[in-house]
């Protein structure tokens, strides 16, 4: 898949390319990554990306033609069509059905915005979906941006040391979409606390009987609305339901 990224600002993903496990995914090419400078397509000699908004108010609009001609020059060199995305406050928030979606996908032209937004008939015109990180606001798109690449390139197969190892995240609806259940690694005792008996018994069923029980109370405590949905979907034994209906929520996680 190839993800081509317009942006202000390429040398912010430097790190993320080249850092960590998910480097594996591109240099691979499991995940190819091409960066745009929107700034080579900008007006005049300032290379001007942003003007005034009319009607008046703070802040600069991104200008239209700029992102259309970086737009019309990454359609000529991408072998494919491609959807084109907007990181916005306005788009639905990433989840991770989003993001499994994107990691089986030919990949996307992403537009990383910037300033008090981007002139709408450049949006209406040529954007396909909008995505948000979540309720707040961030300077820019390619904090985003970059979200979604970390979390597609580490579904690639080979990226993992384990090929389970995502299996087991928090929000996985192949699996229920509760969060995960605590970890514990050495040394047995810290500071006092100790690893929880089940993990240390070598049983096997005991273990996955305490980390699924630690992963509802820990849902029910801090996510009530992925228990909610996950009891709605069907992903909830009849044991679930008994520990949930039987137990405080607020019991402590790693006890």
């Amino acid at each position: 898949m190839r993800f081509d990224i317009v942006t202000l600002f390429p040398e912010l993903f430097g790190p993320l390319l080249v850092g960590g496990v998910t480097r594996r995914a591109y240099e691979s090419g499991q995940v190819q990554v091409r960066l745009w400078d929107l700034r080579e397509h900008g007006e005049g000699a300032y290379r001007r990306v942003d003007d005034r908004p009319y009607g008046g108010g703070p802040g600069m609009v991104m200008l239209a033609q700029p992102l259309l001609e970086c737009l019309q020059r990454i359609r000529a060199d991408r072998p494919a069509a491609a959807p084109v995305v907007l990181f916005s406050p306005a788009g639905p928030a990433l989840d991770h059905a989003a993001v499994s979606h994107w990691a089986g996908s030919e990949g996307a032209i992403l537009i990383c915005g910037r300033y008090e937004g981007v002139d709408q008939r450049f949006i209406d015109a040529h954007v396909d979906q909008q995505i948000s990180l979540g309720d707040f606001v961030l300077s820019g798109g390619e904090i985003a941006a970059m979200a979604l690449l970390d979390a597609v390139a580490r579904l690639q197969p080979g990226v993992l040391h384990d090929e389970g190892s995502h299996r087991q995240d928090s929000f996985n609806p192949a699996i229920d979409g509760l969060l995960d259940c605590p970890h514990y690694s050495r040394p047995e005792l810290w500071q006092g606390r100790a690893v929880p008996a089940p993990l240390l018994s070598g049983h096997h069923a005991q273990i996955a009987q305490w980390r699924r029980e630690k992963s509802l109370l820990l849902t029910g405590r801090l996510r009530p609305d992925l228990l909610e949905k996950a009891r709605a979907n069907g992903h909830l034994t009849a044991r679930d339901l008994a520990l949930i209906e039987g137990q405080p929520a607020a019991q402590e996680p790693d006890r």
